[in-house]
């Protein structure tokens, strides 16, 4: 295996993650790759599916093995190795998707979710069951043994609801539940509609979130701070249409949950961003991981306080070619020193098949060419 100081590397990379890895004190770029659950199977050889639900006894098992093995090879324990028994697991609310009648459906081994419309017709009687089901979301999102459920949970675990701090992202969602060229002409063809379709986007947001808030205990003023969002297809979208449709939303779920500077901003894309970075750039994202046809020279110029969540390519990391991982680390790492805030990860998803000898060579690159001059 490729040298690595284990016990230095994680001293150091500790004190990198400081002041959201802009540490002037930082001794080296800091690691943001701790994998995910869908690596167990490659890793130990094991058959299953990534992205289908796994049983709560059985992920445990693999991730105690998984864990075994990543402490050998990189000196650390990197997946959960403790999950609320299953009695203690609040019902599932409703999600968003739902509120705009989408459903999930189960094909090959991923699930996916399915259009509920497919023209301006449809669209408007769908809005209108939306804009009514946010009217009541209450006794729309939550089950009706919830309370029930809730008070009982809480009595025996001491556990509370969580606060909905992240989402699918509303270019995504909405080309999901409409489809990509039909969202895309609609922005173009009916500018109205397209606006009433955002604004109910973001009302559900809105209120799922204030909803949540209530139900996990916070008042306005003891509610934590910070909001995420997933939302690869909006590279779909040119500068306008998403200035028009996206950028309104989540202005206002930024403006209201994240209002202080160290309140995160966070955005996920792992597709190709660069024309929308200009328009990106006004959200002041707190950290973002953009796909691997950007650099961090790219984002950085446009974000200078963003932390870079990035810019390894997943399918550089999942073919598991360390001479090929090095090299682009080595390349990253070149250009972090002037303003550091580089989180070294993967532009984008880690997928099954990346393995824990990838994250040694990932390791190995930050400690022999990430380290920062004054360090």
């Amino acid at each position: 295996m490729l040298d690595v100081d284990l016990d230095q590397f994680w001293r150091d990379d500790e004190k990198s993650h400081a002041e959201n890895c802009f540490s002037p004190a930082a001794p080296q770029v800091a690691l943001g790759i701790r994998m995910s659950e869908e690596c167990v199977y490659a890793e130990l050889g094991e058959a299953g599916s990534p992205w289908l639900e796994t049983p709560r006894a059985r992920r445990l098992e693999l991730n105690k093995r998984y864990n075994d093995k990543a402490e050998a090879i990189v000196g650390r324990r990197l997946l959960p190795e403790w999950l609320p028994e299953e009695d203690a697991v609040l019902p599932p609310i409703r999600g968003i998707h739902e509120i705009f009648g989408g459903q999930y459906t189960v094909s090959g081994e991923a699930s996916w979710l399915m259009p509920s419309c497919g023209n301006p017709e449809e669209l408007t009687r769908v809005l209108e069951l939306a804009e009514d089901r946010i009217r009541n979301l209450r006794a729309f999102i939550l089950p009706g043994n919830w309370a029930k459920e809730k008070r009982r949970i809480y009595e025996q675990y001491g556990i509370n609801p969580k606060p909905f701090r992240s989402i699918r992202g509303p270019v995504t969602l909405a080309m999901s539940l409409y489809g990509v060229e039909n969202l895309i002409y609609l922005l173009i063809d009916a500018p109205d509609l397209a606006a009433r379709f955002s604004q109910a986007i973001s009302d559900a947001l809105f209120g799922m979130a204030t909803l949540m808030d209530e139900e996990a205990g916070y008042t306005p003023d003891n509610r934590p701070g910070g909001f995420s969002f997933n939302d690869d297809d909006c590279c779909l979208l040119n500068e306008a249409m998403y200035r028009d449709f996206a950028l309104p939303i989540l202005s206002r779920m930024f403006e209201h949950w994240s209002p202080k500077t160290t309140d995160v901003r966070y955005q996920h894309s792992d597709s190709p961003m660069g024309h929308l970075l200009p328009t990106l750039a006004r959200l002041k994202f707190t950290g973002c991981n953009f796909g691997p046809t950007l650099t961090v020279q790219e984002i950085r110029s446009h974000m200078p306080q963003t932390r870079i969540d990035g810019q390894l390519a997943p399918f550089t990391f999942m073919r598991n070619d360390e001479a090929a991982i090095i090299a682009e680390v080595k390349r990253d790492c070149a250009v972090a020193w002037p303003g550091r805030g580089l989180n070294l990860s993967t532009a984008g998803s880690i997928n099954n098949g990346s393995l824990l000898t990838s994250l040694r060579a990932v390791m190995h690159a930050i400690q022999r060419y990430g380290r920062y001059p004054s360090a």
